[in-house]
């Protein structure tokens, strides 16, 4: 035996797994593909968004949360319907819902702090749905964003692993890739397939994958925690469900380009099921990424409420398809569309005083400041003048970027980035005229005006989010600001079906022993405990209670 447990990927699902095993006193075999630079996997780049109700920092805020409401809006947001027949596909994603909104509503706060994870005192509003009282979205602020944001959530567990790995409690397999399970008796019994030649390539980069031998280990059980698909393009597009129209021609990455789902179809082949592949969830508010990591590295904008959202032709996108309302109603619009379906864009334009208020950008690289935990640096970044600095850098370096003083000038220079000039300046002005009408007072029948005022009630929006309502065309809030959005690939809604100690469900439905799967890679729980939409904030979140479920039940089991 190599272990009590093996453990398949060295993300944050996997490191979480891995801790409880140690802690409970067994040995742990962790397996990874890429070299330890990599140790903390996609969490390592996240923005640290962790999804908490009813949390003293959303009370100092004036924000009245309840677990209720929450599961409100989750059974909402999720909009699970295969629960029919003793297959279901959503049987077990809906208990796992409920645990963790419970998780998120209980112990999960005090739990991150005693595994050293601290929270800035920052509650964002994050998907905001569609204007409906049951259904999609969050009808309060629930995005906490953790000190370090997403290494000051992987790193504990990181640093965790190698201080085991020291005592000789958990041994690092890096730069192995597993090839297929080891199924003796119906039973999973061990991993084996290929030694890769080392590589030093810098984290998130893409490594070689020379094979250089073989290897075998055998444990008790076997832990997948390998993440989903969407690295891998062409995987993303096979999954591409009806509902959302076409897939893109052109698409940009939100995830290293190990995140190729290769694990998924060996369990599938080993007899595990697998459940709701056609749920996943990718942003339309993407952007090339001046300085890459890996292949076709994007970036997400993160939006305030106030960007005026035009398609590729230029016609406002109508609700729910505002910033930061509902992306996958968003996403279905913009492949839905007839006249839409050729093309892979839409378009944000803002002020300037838009930009350096209401932008923020996904990833730990882009948001030094909280991932330095440097207190001065975020107040005068998130409070002071001027956009942050990542911000602005996008601004004057990223592709999808151009300003002018003028809106006929900046529409020009839009359709100076399409292979043909598809905005009609008239229009554009029009609409902008339109939206800048419904600015002068609080009141509005504007949808989108009434969200700003809306989100200017809360505090933390109105101090770091959502600038003062002003027209775009007024010279003071200038330049005016242009920015090409694409579609950005990023999670993998479903996955290995799970019960909720995370053990791994046979095509049957009955336990298939001696396997167990977390993180991304089940659907973050369930086969699926997301649904159909994301309330944000809770991919670490899944990560870390799906990660806990399998390490404590296996300590037990094994």
């Amino acid at each position: 035996m190599d272990g009590d447990v093996i453990v398949v990927g060295g993300g944050l699902a996997g490191l979480v797994a891995a801790h409880e095993l140690v802690q409970a006193g067994k040995r742990v075999a962790l397996v990874d593909q890429e070299n330890p630079a990599n140790l903390g996997g996609q969490a390592f780049w996240s923005f640290g968004g962790l999804f908490l109700v009813n949390s003293p920092e959303q009370r100092k805020l004036g924000v009245r949360d309840s677990v209720d409401l929450a599961w409100r809006d989750w059974r909402g947001s999720a909009g699970w319907d295969r629960l029919d027949g003793p297959l279901a596909e959503d049987d077990w994603a809906v208990r796992w819902g409920r645990a963790y909104v419970e998780f998120a509503a209980g112990e999960k706060r005090a739990w991150l702090k005693q595994h050293g994870i601290s929270l800035t005192p920052m509650v964002g509003w994050a998907e905001r749905g569609g204007g409906q009282a049951f259904g999609h979205g969050n009808s309060v602020p629930r995005f906490h964003v953790a000190w370090g944001t997403g290494t000051g959530v992987s790193e504990p567990f990181a640093d965790r692993a190698r201080t085991a790995a020291k005592d000789g409690r958990l041994t690092f397999h890096h730069r192995r890739r597993v090839d297929r399970l080891l199924v003796e008796g119906g039973r999973v019994t061990g991993v084996a397939g290929a030694i890769l030649a080392s590589d030093d390539a810098p984290r998130g980069a893409p490594s070689n994958r020379n094979r250089i031998g073989d290897f075998t280990l055998r444990a008790g059980a076997v832990v997948l925690a390998s993440g989903g698909i969407g690295g891998d393009h062409e995987k993303v597009r096979r999954f591409w469900p009806e509902r959302l129209g076409s897939p893109p021609k052109s698409m940009i990455t939100g995830v290293p380009a190990y995140v190729d789902g290769r694990m998924l179809d060996i369990a599938g082949e080993a007899g595990a099921r697998l459940v709701n592949r056609d749920r996943m969830w990718h942003y339309v508010e993407g952007v090339q990424n001046w300085d890459p990591i890996w292949p076709k590295h994007a970036i997400r904008i993160l939006p305030g409420p106030s960007p005026l959202w035009l398609d590729a032709l230029g016609r406002r996108l109508p609700s729910p398809g505002l910033p930061g309302h509902d992306t996958m109603a968003t996403l279905r619009h913009l492949r839905t569309t007839p006249d839409l379906a050729e093309h892979d864009h839409s378009w944000f334009i803002v002020s300037q005083k838009i930009l350096e208020k209401e932008f923020a950008l996904s990833g730990s690289e882009q948001n030094l400041d909280i991932t330095e935990r440097k207190l001065l640096k975020v107040l005068m970044a998130r409070l002071g003048k001027g956009a942050p600095p990542a911000v602005d850098a996008f601004k004057h370096k990223g592709a999808d970027f151009v300003f002018a003083d003028d809106l006929e000038t900046l529409v020009a220079r839009m359709n100076g980035l399409t292979e043909r000039p598809l905005l009609d300046p008239a229009l554009v002005r029009r609409q902008v005229e339109d939206r800048d009408a419904q600015m002068d007072n609080p009141y509005a029948k504007d949808f989108q005006a009434m969200s700003i005022h809306n989100s200017r009630r809360h505090l933390g929006d109105r101090l770091a989010r959502t600038a003062t309502p002003h027209r775009l065309l007024d010279p003071k809030a200038g330049p005016l600001i242009g920015v090409r959005l694409h579609v950005l690939t990023r999670k993998s809604l479903g996955g290995l079906q799970t019960d909720l100690s995370s053990q791994v469900l046979k095509a049957d439905g009955t336990p298939f022993e001696g396997l167990y799967a977390a993180g991304e890679a089940a659907g973050f729980g369930g086969g699926g405990l997301h649904g159909y939409n994301a309330l944000e904030g809770t991919f670490l979140g899944g990560c870390i209670f799906s990660g806990r479920a399998a390490g404590r039940a296996l300590a037990g089991r094994v």
